[in-house]
């Protein structure tokens, strides 16, 4: 019998809740990380079981975090392939922010996705291919923090890369 290891993931910032929120924000999203957290699968496996907005859906996971890979070998096929699984079983959030950083927040997290992606070329545009540091960015865009950290992990385009914003670019799934 294989030990079950259970990994909790600790959300200390507030902006680290809109990644949560948006990881189930529609069925297919909340169905696939009940399938991953039960069971491995590769991203042929996510295709057919969840189509085109399954396989976004685990390419957002990856950047995120919050899934674990592994290569699995299958019978009939020459190379193994790269399986998903979710990471955390459990969530511990424990922080504590003033009431305007929790509605900031949680607006992002339900913002309309119309809405959300002008935000989010403005930055994309803002960051270039080579990327800028975040308080240049935030200056440049007028934005709070809170907001900004909020608006990039929200993003299937941009990440966090120390204390800098870089466009995404997703490794492949071969």
């Amino acid at each position: 019998m294989a030990a079950v290891m259970h990994r909790i993931k600790v959300v200390n910032d507030m902006s680290e809740l809109v990644p949560i929120l948006r990881a189930v924000d529609s069925p297919v999203k909340l169905k696939l990380v009940q399938r991953l957290a039960d069971a491995w699968l590769t991203s042929e496996d996510v295709e057919r079981e969840f189509g085109k907005e399954g396989t976004k859906a685990l390419s957002f996971f990856e950047k995120l975090k919050l899934i674990d890979t592994r290569w699995v070998a299958r019978e009939g096929k020459r190379q193994p392939e790269k399986s998903y699984h979710f990471y955390y079983s459990t969530i511990n959030i424990n922080t504590t922010a003033p009431l305007a950083e929790v509605s900031e927040i949680l607006a992002i997290a339900s913002m309309p996705d119309k809405d959300y992606a002008k935000l989010e070329k403005r930055i994309f545009d803002a960051v270039g291919d080579a990327g800028r540091f975040f308080s240049d960015v935030a200056e440049e865009l007028g934005m709070s923090p809170t907001r900004l950290k909020g608006l990039v992990k929200r993003s299937d385009k941009l990440e966090y890369r120390g204390h800098r914003i870089e466009r995404f670019h997703a490794a492949p799934a071969t």
